[in-house]
This record gives structure tokens, sequence and C-alpha cells, in this order.
């Protein structure tokens, strides 16, 4: 008889529990003692950022002179990094029971930590397939978030953290940082924006449809006075909105010039030898 692995026993509590989310990050702005248990549990010397989507990117986005598309960050994270796996499902989609995205686009984790990940859940990929998941994440609408996201050693039972690099790839339905709004400001200020990333609202194309707002994660926007308003402190640039516009209304601007300090910022969260 095969051995249940913690992780898998996670999977099962975390499916049945999974929309207690919301209630749960609320209480760290109910209670300073709830927010310092849940951020030393769960959130603990998090930093992670916000990557779009590149189908956005691709028809909206305009660069400088440079071909550099901001999902080349992660591209180029991975290409350094030998040590992969793949999830086998999205665990987030398949607690929500997602109708609108694929279920079986997982994450991907990187780093010598990695290895200790059950296999029951997860396999190893070579950088060819984690690259091609990027791209099939993008074509599926999904946007991305990268980064050391302590959550993930603790459902899993694997250590240390510092070996392991998160690469999640997002709905606006299903997404665990849904969360955002809930949870504290000393929580929520450790999930960043791209550098480099602006969303723009354009008025004169805006038909008011609201599809933004449903596809926004992170309630940057909202409807003032019969009008779309983008707010930019809360806006983590992720396109979720643009894609959900079908007006042309909101699109996405970068500039690359912080491309290498961001890949150089987000290769050094991780010890890849250990």
């Amino acid at each position: 008889m095969r051995k249940i692995s913690f992780a898998e026993i996670s999977t099962f509590i975390v499916n049945r529990i999974f929309n207690w989310r919301f209630w749960i990050a609320g209480l760290t702005k109910k209670s300073k003692v709830a927010k310092k248990v849940i951020d030393k549990l769960l959130f603990e010397n998090d930093e992670i950022v916000v990557v779009p989507n590149t189908i956005n990117v691709n028809k909206k986005i305009e660069s400088a002179g440079s071909e550099f598309l901001p999902t080349d960050v992660i591209k180029e994270v991975i290409k350094r990094t030998p040590d992969i796996v793949i999830m086998n499902t999205c665990l987030c989609r398949t607690s929500n029971d997602c109708k609108d995205y694929p279920h079986d686009i997982g994450c991907i984790f990187l780093g010598p930590t990695s290895k200790k990940i059950p296999r029951a859940i997860c396999h190893e990929a070579t950088v060819e397939e984690a690259l091609a998941q990027v791209d099939q994440a993008d074509a599926a609408g999904l946007s991305h978030i990268i980064g050391r996201n302590k959550i993930d050693t603790v459902w899993m039972n694997v250590r240390p953290g510092k070996g392991l690099l998160t690469i999640c790839h997002c709905c606006p339905c299903c997404c665990l940082w849904k969360v955002y709004p809930n949870l504290d400001n000393e929580i929520s200020d450790k999930l960043e924006k791209l550098d480099g990333i602006e969303v723009r609202l354009h008025k004169d194309n805006c038909k008011k449809c609201r599809k933004c707002l449903e596809a926004c994660m992170f309630d940057a926007i909202s409807m003032k006075d019969g009008k779309i308003h983008i707010d930019a402190d809360n806006c983590k640039g992720c396109g979720l909105c643009v894609n959900a516009c079908k007006f042309n209304a909101i699109t996405i601007d970068y500039t690359d010039k912080t491309i290498n300090n961001v890949i150089n910022r987000i290769d050094n969260l991780f010890e890849k030898e250990l």
C-alpha cells in the first residue's frame, strides 16, 4: 500500500477549507495577535512580484525600442535554474472547481527544495517544459506571480524556504491572492507590481460594461460617479482587466529599463545550492 504524503493530506484539507481564505485573511485586520500569527506562519519573508499576461502585452503594450516582454523575466529565471518541478494541477482552481480556466496548469517550483516535493502531486520538468508552460498559461489568459511564498513550504511541508521559488499562473476567479484586499497592509505590501508596468484607462473607449471590475483581484478598479476609476496604488499590473476589456479601454505600458535589475533581484530571492 502506497504511503500517503503530507502534501496529499494538505491538498485534501485545502480543497475543503479553500473558501475560508477570505475570513482568515480578514483576521489580520481585526486582531494584532492574529495578524502576527498568520504573518509568521504563512507570509514571513515573502517577496512576490506580479507579472502580466504576455498575450495582453503582445496586443496592447508599448515598449520604447525593445522586444523584451514582461514574462521574459520569468523565463530568464527559469533558464538559470537546474531544479524544476511542475504541479500536476492548480490547487486553487481545483479547490474552487473553476469552470473558466484549466485545472492542469499548475504552479512551477524552482530550486533545490523542489526536490523534496512529493512526486505524487508534481513531476520533474526540463527548462523547455517550464518555458512551454509559461506560454500555455499566457494562451489561457492567466497572469503570473513569481517569488518566495512561505505558504507553499507550509502546505507541502518542505524546507528550507530559501531554496524554493514559486511561479503561479493566476486566474481572476480562483487565485489565492484574491485575499489581497482582506489582508493587513503590512502583509499585502509583500505583493508588488513589476517595475516598469503601468495600466492605463482610456475613458473615451470605455463602455462601462464593468467586466474589468469583475476581473480585478486587487480592488484597484471601481465605479465612481458613473465612471470607471483605476487606483494606481492598489493596481498590481496583472493585466487581467486588459484581458476582460473588449473595447481597448484599458492598456498596459512598460519600460524595460529595470528588467535586468528585476531578474537579478528575483534570481537572488532563493539559494540554488543548499
